[in-house]
């Protein structure tokens, strides 16, 4: 159950409110939506130490397994709601990144366009078709994923040069070491920041893969850093 503490005074709790039933909407008969007037239960409100709204908080077996505070924009509402009961779409967008079938995985963006991974997956095929252009827009949207940052800074890199080729062709293979120490040989060579910076972007999308303890991350990044500083 979701339950937003919200008051009839409050502006930010009616902006907030649409997001909350859409979401809830999406996932009718597995979560629901209770509003506490705070006004109206000022005990119930304090039991729960609401100091601001709009304040919403799920639960799960009578505890608080998640919460936020303040109107955030629908994108975090939705995606608040898929932590507790995911979505159909997003059922389909992690179904479809496990078949890796390109209609599929176009379909659950057309559904989901904030899907990471199903992006991921979608720029990996459209990648080996050497298509990068669509790459490049399809991953514009993600900022601040490592993994899709990789991915475009790859495609905008190309692979001309040897060593780049031979870093994208051991990565595809998941041979991690050679992707990266090709990548190394590449940084060393690099003739301009940006070309730097992108070669960085990769690499750290393959420390992402690797995990942040992995010895072969651990080293590269320490090897990367040197090169960079």
């Amino acid at each position: 159950m979701v339950v937003d503490f919200w008051a009839e005074w409050c502006g930010p709790c009616r902006s907030l409110s649409p997001a909350l039933e859409k979401s809830a909407a999406a996932r009718e008969g597995r979560v629901d939506l209770a509003k506490v007037d705070t006004d109206a239960n000022q005990q119930l409100a304090g039991a729960f130490r609401i100091q601001s709204i709009p304040a919403v908080k799920a639960f799960r077996d009578g505890r608080v397994v998640d919460e936020f505070t303040g109107a955030i924009p629908p994108a975090q509402v939705e995606a608040f709601f898929d932590r507790l009961v995911p979505s159909e779409a997003e059922l389909e967008a992690e179904q479809a990144v496990q078949t890796g079938d390109e209609q599929a995985l176009r379909a659950a963006l057309a559904a989901k366009p904030d899907h990471a991974a199903a992006a991921i997956a979608l720029a990996r095929i459209l990648i080996a078709r050497g298509e990068t252009d669509e790459v490049k827009e399809l991953l514009e949207r993600f900022p601040t994923d490592f993994a899709a940052q990789g991915l475009k800074a790859r495609a905008e890199l190309g692979s001309d040069d040897e060593d780049l080729r031979a870093a994208f062709e051991a990565w595809d293979a998941g041979d991690h070491a050679e992707a990266l120490e090709r990548l190394q040989e590449a940084m060393s060579n690099a003739a301009d920041s940006e070309t730097r910076d992108r070669i960085r972007q990769v690499m750290v999308a393959i420390f992402t893969e690797l995990g942040a303890d992995n010895p072969l991350a651990r080293e590269h990044r320490r090897r990367l850093a040197a090169a960079l500083y």
